[in-house]
């Protein structure tokens, strides 16, 4: 007997050893010892409230910024994504918007720009759910969540919800000081400011249009491999060093884009980390320069 014979009741589903490489981004990942997908918040709190407090936690959006590793994730794996937890509600009074974890960046972005409500504009460039923007400032072409964000609320490993400004996220560059599994993001308050639709919808037209002349977003990938060093290009170190499009076990980095690692066929999660891996350290042998990975590595090793 062991805990996953005694799982709290839910009202949402449970699976247990479920696969992940379909949840992810790269299609690439072992199994779960147990996934959850919620029905609500409060589902979500009573299952967490319920759950020995020793079993491991993993939260789990669309998969598009994570390697799950080939031996998969031990403990719970909670999935917010879809119904339940993909709301967007428009506060048009004061132009800001209110979204659940599971909301895509880029669908935040269009509703925004339906109220006529601009400032979120960039997140039409980002390829994530809102859960994910939270934990990480995720931003793109000059702007960042932390530049539109007013409160975010959620749920920590006992089930009880938290309420957090903007303030308390210490946010920096592709970080937060929200300690990594301390939260289970449920929802946030962004605040814009009022514009034209059109207007709105001709930036973000450009930043889509920018995105998909530079980017393999028809790949199998999971966005930006690396954060950019201060003052620096990541995608320039990775293509000086020779990695462009060069091919590591059945992983490579993008010849479109020298920052993004792509799966082309059949790679493990152990190829793509790998090849992450040789990168960092061929660029640092060359150039002094330690890349920091910016896609998140999960589970175990296979």
């Amino acid at each position: 007997m062991t805990w996953r014979d005694h799982l709290p009741p839910v009202r949402g589903k449970l699976f247990l050893d479920e696969p992940l490489a379909p949840f992810t981004w790269f299609r690439v990942g072992g199994p779960a010892d147990v996934l959850f997908l919620p029905a609500d918040a409060n589902d979500l709190s009573a299952f967490l409230a319920a759950l020995p407090p020793e079993v491991a936690v993993t939260t789990l959006g669309v998969g598009s910024n994570v390697i799950v590793r080939d031996g998969g994730i031990e403990g719970v794996v909670v999935r917010l994504a879809g119904r339940g937890f993909a709301d967007i509600h428009i506060e048009a009074a004061d132009a800001s918007v209110v979204a659940e974890p599971g909301a895509l960046d880029a669908a935040v972005a269009r509703a925004a720009m339906r109220a006529g409500i601009a400032g979120l504009e960039f997140y039409a460039g980002i390829p994530g759910t809102i859960g994910g923007a939270l934990t990480m400032n995720a931003g793109c072409y000059g702007a960042e969540t932390k530049d539109v964000l007013k409160i975010a609320w959620g749920v920590d490993r006992a089930g009880v919800q938290h309420v957090r400004t903007v303030g308390d996220m210490g946010y920096t560059y592709r970080h937060s000081a929200v300690p990594e599994g301390e939260m289970i993001w449920l929802g946030a308050v962004f605040q814009g400011r009022p514009d034209d639709p059109p207007s709105i919808e001709a930036r973000m037209a450009e930043i889509t249009a920018r995105r998909e002349t530079t980017q393999p977003i028809r790949e199998k990938t999971g966005g930006s491999t690396f954060r950019n060093p201060a003052g620096m290009s990541a995608w320039r170190l990775v293509d000086e060093a020779g990695w462009r499009g060069k091919p590591f076990g059945g992983a490579m980095f993008s010849p479109l884009h020298a920052n993004f690692m792509i799966n082309p066929g059949d790679a493990s999660a152990a190829d793509l980390e790998g090849l992450g891996e040789a990168v960092r350290a061929d660029v640092a042998a060359k150039t002094g320069v330690l890349l920091e990975w910016e896609i998140k590595r999960v589970g175990r090793p296979s």
